[in-house]
C-alpha cells in the first residue's frame, strides 16, 4: 500500500497542518512556527520595498535629467577671423541646429547661451544661471513646460523671464514680480569692464522636480541672452534631444559628422554617469544585504523543524511501523517547513507591495510623527521618497525567499526521514 501512495497525498498534508498547529503541550513548537513566519514575512517585505525604492529613485533620478537636461550638448571651437584667438561659440548656430535635427532619431536641437549671473529682488539675493533659449524650444522640455506644476504663463516667456521653483522661494518672488539680473562682465568702457544689469518681469515659474535644478536655473528669451551676456549673433552650444535617451552613444558619431571637425560633445550619460554607476554598486550591495536577512529569517525554519524532529520522534516511530516510507515522512516535515516559508513569503509580498502603492502616504504619516523634516530635497536632490514596483524585482524577492526556505527545510526533514523507528519507540 504504501508503493501505490502517491506523493503529498492527503494525509501528508493533514499530519503536517496537525503538526504545524500543535501547542507545545502537544509536542509542538507554535511559537517558533509563529517566529519564522514572521521573520521570512518581515525579510520579504524589506527586501521588496528596498528594491521598489531603489527602482523608484532611480527612474526619478534619469527622469528628471531627460526632462529638464539636454541628452547630448555639442559644443564647437571658434577662431575669431584675422585672429589665433579659439573661442568657445558656434557662429552658424541655427545652420547647425537644422543639420542635426536632420539626423534620423533626433527630435529637437536647440541653440543655447549660458551664463552665471546674480538674481535680485528687494534685499534678497541668489547665484544663478541662466539659459537663453528660443520660447518654442523651451515649449518642448517636458519638465520645465509642465502646465500641472508650473506657475504663470508659457507663452509669455519672449515678454520676460522664467525662473525655477527654487528660486522663486529664495528670493521671495512670483509672476509678475520684477527680477534684477547682474553680470560682472558687462559693457567694455575705457574704465574697463562694467558689471551689467537688467530687469525682467516674471512670466512663468517651473518646478523640474530636482532640487538643483529649481534652485539655480533660470531662462531667457535666446535674443535677450545674446545681448545681455555679450553674445552677439553666436550661441555657446546646442542643446540635442534624441527619441531614445538610452541609445544616445549611437547617434554621438552621425552628430560630431554633422558638426563639424572643430566639434565635441557631452552626454547625459557622461555627466551623470558616475552617479549610475554608483547606484548599481549600491543596488548589489543592498540586494546581498537583504538576501542576508532572508536567509537569517529562513534559519528559524530550521530551528523550529528541528524542535518539531525532536519532539515527535515517538510519532514518527509510530507512523514508520504503521507503513509510511522514509519518502512519506520527509515530505511531512518539507510540507512543515516550506509551507511556513511560503506563506510568510506571501504575506511578506503583499506588505511590500501595499508599502511601494501607498508610500506617500506612509511616508507623510511618518514625517508628521517626527514633527518634519524627514527628508530634506537639498540633501537628497529630489523632493519626495518615491518607489516604483516592478514585476522583476516581486520575482526576485519571490525567488529567492522560496529558495532558500524551501531549501533549508530539506535538511531537517531528511534527518526525520532517517530515523530509525526503533530508536524512535525505545524510550516510549
Amino acid at each position: 500500500m504504501a508503493n501505490r501512495t502517491a506523493p503529498f497525498s492527503a494525509f501528508e498534508w493533514m499530519i503536517a497542518w496537525r503538526y504545524i498547529r500543535a501547542r507545545r503541550a502537544e509536542g509542538g513548537v507554535s511559537v517558533m512556527t509563529w517566529i519564522s513566519l514572521v521573520g521570512v514575512t518581515l525579510a520579504v517585505f524589506a527586501l521588496i520595498a528596498t528594491l521598489a525604492v531603489r527602482a523608484g529613485f532611480r527612474a526619478e533620478f534619469i527622469d528628471t535629467i531627460l526632462g529638464a537636461n539636454a541628452h547630448v550638448t555639442v559644443y564647437q571651437d571658434s577662431v575669431i577671423p584675422n585672429t589665433d584667438i579659439t573661442r568657445r561659440v558656434i557662429t552658424d548656430h541655427e545652420a547647425l541646429a537644422e543639420r542635426l535635427e536632420a539626423i534620423p532619431g533626433v527630435t529637437r536641437a536647440a541653440p543655447l547661451v549660458r551664463g552665471q549671473v546674480m538674481a535680485n529682488a528687494g534685499n534678497e539675493n541668489a547665484g544663478v544661471e541662466v539659459y537663453g533659449i528660443a520660447p518654442e524650444d523651451l515649449a518642448t522640455i517636458p519638465r520645465v513646460a509642465d502646465p500641472e506644476t508650473a506657475m504663470g504663463d508659457i507663452g509669455r516667456f519672449g515678454e520676460g523671464i522664467a525662473i525655477g521653483s527654487g528660486v522663486a522661494r529664495e528670493l521671495g518672488v512670483g509672476v509678475g514680480d520684477k527680477l534684477r539680473i547682474i553680470s560682472p562682465n558687462g559693457a567694455r568702457t575705457p574704465m574697463g569692464q562694467s558689471p551689467r544689469v537688467s530687469a525682467y518681469e516674471i512670466t512663468y515659474v517651473f518646478t523640474a522636480g530636482r532640487y538643483d535644478i529649481d534652485r539655480t536655473r533660470a531662462y531667457l528669451p535666446l535674443s535677450e541672452a545674446q545681448l545681455f551676456f555679450n553674445r552677439d549673433g553666436v550661441a555657446d552650444e546646442i542643446e540635442v534631444m534624441v527619441e531614445d535617451p538610452d541609445r544616445v552613444d549611437e547617434l554621438v558619431g552621425e552628430i560630431l559628422e554633422a558638426a563639424g571637425p572643430t566639434a565635441f560633445t557631452w552626454t547625459w550619460r557622461d555627466s551623470a554617469g558616475s552617479f549610475l554607476r554608483a547606484l548599481d554598486v549600491e543596488d548589489n550591495v543592498m540586494f546581498v544585504i537583504l538576501s542576508i536577512l532572508v536567509l537569517i529569517a529562513s534559519m528559524n525554519i530550521i530551528s523550529g523543524l528541528i524542535m518539531l524532529v525532536k519532539n515527535k520522534g515517538g510519532d514518527i516511530g509510530i507512523l514508520r511501523t504503521m507503513g509510511l516510507t522514509e519518502g512519506s515522512v520527509l515530505r511531512v516535515f518539507f510540507i512543515c517547513g516550506a509551507g511556513i516559508g511560503t506563506l510568510g513569503t506571501i504575506f511578506g509580498v503583499v506588505l511590500g507591495c501595499a508599502f511601494a502603492i501607498w508610500i506617500d502616504p506612509i511616508f507623510s504619516f511618518v514625517n508628521y510623527v517626527a514633527g518634519g523634516g524627514v527628508w530634506d530635497p537639498s540633501i537628497r536632490g529630489i523632493y519626495a521618497l518615491p518607489a516604483k514596483l516592478q514585476l522583476v524585482d516581486v520575482l526576485s524577492a519571490v525567488s529567492l525567499s522560496l529558495a532558500l526556505s524551501w531549501g533549508v527545510t530539506y535538511f531537517p526533514a531528511r534527518r526525520a526521514a532517517r530515523m530509525n523507528p526503533v530508536e524512535a519507540l525505545r524510550y516510549e
